[in-house]
């Protein structure tokens, strides 16, 4: 499940600590006569020393608990033993003993609970003796025993915090701001890689490329057998750089050649079609267009649709969220007043509040926001922004439940550390953090195949039985309250799918001015009056 990046409006968080090199201290007696203890440290070694300890001081300064360091070693030297079983490592008091094979390997001072340059050089010196006295160890690659220690060591934290080698941080930085391509969603197949779609305004639109041209060869070399990575790494490239594509293309005799100038391209999070009088907006994700984008969407709406526009269903089903400031800027596009979410952790600069501009893109238009089991993180702070400010009917299962930020910090080998540095409340003050969020209209019975259709949720609400209840929806539920919680999300279970029921019971709701007055309640901003007439577009085609 994605994580929700903090990249937020307003004051950045303050860094409290200095990236800096480490010096390599001898820490340990070598019980190993082959072992040459006054050497000089190799550069390899000293890179190691300035990776850990950055890792060390990043988790001791920003994650959401303080998790003692030596629990943090022990578990990330251990997790060695996934690739030689004969390696372990035991505390004694002050010290670390390493064994490879039944045999002690070396003895490691411990450094002091807050000494992060000497953790990391403890970690670097025994990651170096282990590679030298095992073979399995010593054949792999450091970058490869990196992610494996680390992976160790934030296997003590939270399932959300994680760390990412060069190669998958590039990719990551790539997803959540962009990259020099040709903007194209690729997917492999036997006769080469097919273009599963072409972004709107892009150099592939520009280019004449079309969905379903299937590229054989990239500058030149087939592409039959490449992996994924493969074929992404070089469609990728320098901006303004060229690549030349050999396409297929059905109703052509003969392939086409065609050259690509590659452009800034940041990944499509937002879809937008118009179903009769009503704007269905799909969010995929937060990167840093996706506000914009969606601004862009609605604006397409006002001019598809025009005053006949009965409002919008933002559709977040299977959005597993992405970046603090792209939800907030979300939930501003709809939200004029009052509080959208706060973040609360640790570290001083982790209590931040984020609040509405009082514009309304959306022309107080009424809005539908569907949910299912997995819509997460950004996507749950929307869903509660709008749901408490009463803007919205929240329709779907309850959500993922994934309630706590993640902040991204680059290391010195290019790889990024993720760690969960907050968790993030609704207006109404809950924590999100394994409860989710619970819809208005719960389609959960429908899932299940019950029995149930949407013309009965629809007369659930004719008569009162629905919307849920907000005392329901905001009900106080302690942090760690894992039985509590179970018993709320039983209410409404998550349910994985996108059905289209939903959807369904969205657009009757919209098709029905009354029906969407009793159902968003008293609290909400729109009345069936308001609701019945058209209204101007909230923006104009300039």
């Amino acid at each position: 499940m994605g994580g929700l990046g903090r990249r937020h409006r307003g004051k950045p968080a303050t860094r409290v600590w200095r990236r800096g090199g480490t010096l390599f201290a001898a820490f340990f007696v070598v019980a190993c006569a082959t072992q040459d203890s006054e050497s000089a440290p190799s550069t390899e070694l000293n890179e190691a020393n300035r990776l850990f300890s950055v890792g060390y001081r990043d988790i001791a300064d920003i994650y959401i608990q303080d998790v003692p360091s030596i629990d943090r070693a022990v578990a990330g030297l251990n997790s060695l033993a996934s690739i030689d079983p004969e390696f372990s490592v035991t505390r004694d008091g002050g010290w670390l003993l390493l064994a490879i094979g039944g045999e002690k390997a070396a003895t490691l001072s411990v450094p002091g609970r807050s000494d992060a340059e000497g953790w990391g050089d403890l970690t670097a010196a025994a990651l170096d003796l282990s590679r030298r006295r095992s073979s399995e160890l010593g054949e792999l690659e450091p970058e490869r025993l990196y992610e494996v220690v680390f992976d160790g060591m934030l296997g003590k934290l939270d399932r959300f915090s994680r760390y990412s080698g060069r190669d998958e941080a590039r990719d990551n930085r790539a997803s959540r701001d962009g990259f020099g391509g040709i903007g194209v969603r690729i997917r492999l197949i036997d006769e080469g890689v097919r273009i599963l779609s072409v972004m709107d305004r892009t150099p592939a639109e520009r280019a004449g490329l079309q969905d379903n041209d299937i590229i054989v060869s990239v500058d030149g070399e087939a592409t039959q057998g490449l992996s994924q990575r493969d074929v992404v790494r070089r469609l990728r490239g320098p901006l303004r750089s060229q690549v030349e594509l050999e396409i297929l293309r059905d109703g052509e005799p003969a392939p086409l050649n065609l050259k690509v100038a590659r452009a800034h391209i940041v990944p499509q999070t937002v879809r937008y079609a118009r179903l009769g009088r009503v704007a269905h907006v799909q969010v995929s994700g937060f990167n840093q267009s996706t506000a914009m984008n969606l601004r862009e969407a609605i604006r397409r709406a006002n001019e598809d649709i025009g005053p006949d526009l009965t409002g919008y269903i933002l559709d977040l089903r299977g959005n597993p969220g992405g970046l603090l400031d792209q939800s907030v800027a979300v939930s501003d596009i709809f939200v004029t007043d009052g509080r959208i979410v706060s973040t609360h952790g640790r570290h001083p600069d982790s209590h931040q509040y984020f609040d509405a501009e009082p514009d309304d893109l959306a022309a107080n238009k009424p809005v539908i926001v569907l949910v299912n089991g997995n819509s997460a993180s950004a996507s749950e702070i929307v869903a509660a922004a709008l749901q408490d400010a009463g803007r919205a009917i929240v329709v779907g299962t309850s959500s993922y439940g994934k309630g706590t930020v993640q902040t991204v910090l680059r290391l010195p080998n290019e790889g990024e550390l993720t760690l969960t540095w907050a968790r993030f409340h609704a207006p109404s003050g809950y924590a999100l953090n394994g409860r989710g969020v619970m819809p208005d209209i719960c389609t959960a019975e429908l899932e299940a195949g019950a029995g149930i259709d949407a013309e009965q949720i629809l007369d659930r609400v004719r008569v009162g039985q629905l919307p849920v209840s907000k005392a329901q929806i905001h009900r106080e539920l302690a942090i760690g309250d894992e039985s509590g919680i179970a018993a709320f999300r039983a209410t409404c279970p998550a349910s994985r799918g996108e059905a289209g029921i939903e959807l369904e019971v969205a657009l009757r709701l919209l098709e029905d001015p009354e029906l969407f007055a009793k159902a968003i309640g008293a609290d909400g901003p729109a009345t069936a009056q308001a609701l019945a007439g058209p209204r101007e577009p909230g923006i104009q085609t300039q």
